[in-house]
């Protein structure tokens, strides 16, 4: 019979210790934000001193870290977690569902779509169909991932006319979420998406040219060439594990052709019942 290795428990002192130095803040400045002496957090780091529950969240919060992240760190210290984690369709969550599909349905006929911690698509509308024109089937099957649909070359690469200039910023968006949360599954998605193929020059550092001011995706539909910029909402007090790795990406027009052709091929409203 064979019998499985133990998991490893890592002490709380070690994650914290790897937070602050991913944060980049030394021992005295984070003692002096969270108000504890730089001898006390020192004996955390190296296992000497135990910290309280208190301790655990207060330290969790002036690193930034991800409430998932701090559930975590309240069971390495042997305290239980407090930060819940919700399904989006649980009855409690009526509210927040509300709220969102108010959101999506009043952005149309634009594209909008919900998106978890890891880009996987959580709910959209129905101006987000003409995004996914001509995307291979087996990319469209749950979960499906936003930034692996956008930059396969069965999905909608092909159709961005500047492929290289929309990766680099997708990439950028994800090593930037990578370094802050420290998501495996973010780091494993990154490598992934860096080994798909791109004929187009990607470029390291995005530089405006003269008169830009954002970096739009630009993308074939028909005959016409559609120009979109986005926004990214999240929820400003979140309490929940789910709320807190949820956003809310909204696409505009950045044209006035764009703005045109998205008004015409707005899908027709449900009658009324």
């Amino acid at each position: 019979m064979t019998t499985s290795a133990p998991v490893r428990t890592r002490p709380v002192g070690e994650l914290l210790r790897e937070w602050r130095d991913r944060r980049r803040i030394s021992q005295l400045d984070l003692a002096l934000e969270a108000g504890v002496s730089t001898r006390h957090l020192s004996f955390v780091e190296t296992g000497r001193a135990t910290p309280s529950r208190d301790m655990v969240l207060r330290l969790g919060e002036h690193l930034g870290v991800p409430l998932r992240e701090r559930n975590r760190l309240l069971l390495a210290a042997g305290y239980a977690p407090v930060y819940g984690e919700s399904a989006l369709d649980d009855p409690e969550m009526a509210v927040v569902r509300e709220a969102v599909r108010r959101l999506l349905t009043g952005h149309e006929p634009y594209p909008a779509v919900v998106l978890d911690r890891r880009w996987n698509l959580v709910e959209a509308n129905a101006g987000a169909a003409l995004l996914l024109e001509g995307v291979a089937p087996e990319l469209l099957r749950p979960p499906v991932n936003v930034l692996r649909v956008t930059l396969h070359p069965d999905g909608m690469a092909p159709a961005i006319v500047n492929l290289g200039e929309w990766r680099a910023h997708l990439l950028g968006r994800l090593r930037r979420e990578v370094a802050a949360t420290a998501d495996a599954g973010l780091a494993d998605l990154l490598a992934e998406l860096r080994g798909y193929p791109c004929a187009q020059p990607v470029p390291e550092v995005e530089v405006p040219g003269p008169g830009d001011f954002l970096v739009p995706l630009r993308l074939r539909h028909g005959g016409a060439e559609l120009a979109l910029f986005s926004t990214v909402a999240t929820f400003g007090t979140p309490l929940d594990v789910t709320l807190a790795e949820l956003s809310i990406e909204s696409f505009y027009p950045a044209d006035d052709a764009t703005a045109s052709l998205l008004r015409r091929a707005r899908p027709a409203s449900p009658a009324a019942p």
